[in-house]
């Protein structure tokens, strides 16, 4: 298993070096950093040959990278290059947004794989049941709404909520504009209602299209199991259905699912920028599109970079997991 563990990570490394070149090379088509400050006013030539010398832009393509992966792997991630709208560290400007987003993101994806995957298991087993039906139903109908649609909804019928209690003399609860600016204050009892009123909404805008995702691979995954040889001979056998289920086919129709999550992580972990905006959470996301918008080409290159670090961690997590679940792979 040791072995294994290590042949993963070492693996992991070129996949980086690999992801981190193509990063660089795509954000350097985003075309000139410094071309709308430019324009803003007029400018003298030395004013703006230092603002290039400052960003290195003049410095040969490799050198670039080189130097940019040098100082990404020493912690030095660099500052923002726009001159005159305030210096700001891209690593704590990332990290920011990355706990923001983490916050976020947790626990409606532990929540969306542990319903889905209970869901998803429930409807293969009692296949064609009106469980399943029903079941098939709501995902797909989850599915096919887009988040922000979700979020809007969700929105709607919380104001209402919330009027109704400062109606009958209490605070209002769920919160529909982000996180307090100055955190969580009062009691324990009250803070804890606090947090749980600001991560309903946006929770629940995540976990509903997460779910959707996890239950319909997972009842498709147990599915396919349970037509497995095995599984027909533990039951010929006269083995209870709970233990052919729980013992012989729910580890073997974990592995897709894990495969999903440990992908679908990453990417959401890099793309919540629609459940961010509709509920104003300064996340990852966030921070990205306006990187890009502004062209604070160092800021889109750590976002990014820690997007891939994310992916290929969560990856190796399901790795280990599958060669746990199934030591065939660990042997193969």
């Amino acid at each position: 298993m040791f072995r294994y563990i290590v042949r993963r990570i070492l693996i992991t490394i070129p996949l980086l070096i690999v992801g981190s070149f193509l990063v660089f090379a795509l954000v350097q088509g985003m075309g000139d950093p410094l071309g709308e400050w430019k324009l803003q006013k007029p400018r003298e030539p030395d004013e703006i040959a230092l603002a290039y010398e400052r960003i290195g832009y003049n410095d040969p393509f490799l050198e670039r990278y080189v130097n940019w992966v040098g100082g990404f792997v020493q912690g030095d991630w660099g500052t923002t290059i726009i001159p005159g709208s305030g210096v700001k560290d891209v690593q704590d400007e990332v990290f920011h947004g990355l706990w923001t987003t983490f916050r976020l993101v947790i626990g409606a994806e532990i929540l969306a794989l542990l319903i889905g995957m209970a869901v998803g298991v429930i409807g293969a087993v009692r296949q064609y049941s009106i469980f399943d039906y029903t079941a098939t139903g709501v995902a797909f109908a989850l599915f096919s709404m887009p988040v922000f649609c979700i979020g809007l909804i969700l929105k709607s019928a919380a104001i209402p909520f919330n009027n109704f209690l400062e109606s009958i003399g209490m605070d209002r609860w769920i919160t529909t504009a982000g996180p307090p600016p100055g955190g969580f204050s009062g009691s324990f009892g009250h803070q804890i209602t606090q947090y749980i009123g600001t991560f309903l909404l946006p929770t629940l805008a995540l976990l509903a299209i997460q779910f959707a995702l996890y239950s319909r691979f997972q009842r498709a995954s147990m599915l396919d199991v349970l037509g497995q040889d095995y599984v027909r001979t533990a039951q010929a056998k006269g083995l209870s259905s709970g233990r052919v289920i729980f013992r012989h086919a729910f580890r073997n129709g974990l592995i897709p699912v894990l495969t999903v999550f440990a992908v679908n992580f990453g990417s959401v972990m890099g793309g919540a920028v629609i459940t961010e905006t509709v509920f104003n959470w300064s996340g990852m996301g966030r921070l990205l599109i306006r990187s890009i918008y502004e062209k604070e080409v160092f800021m889109v290159l750590g976002v990014v970079m820690v997007t891939a670090v994310i992916v290929v961690i969560a990856n190796l997590i399901a790795d280990i997991l599958y060669a746990r679940l199934d030591p065939r792979i660990r042997l193969g």
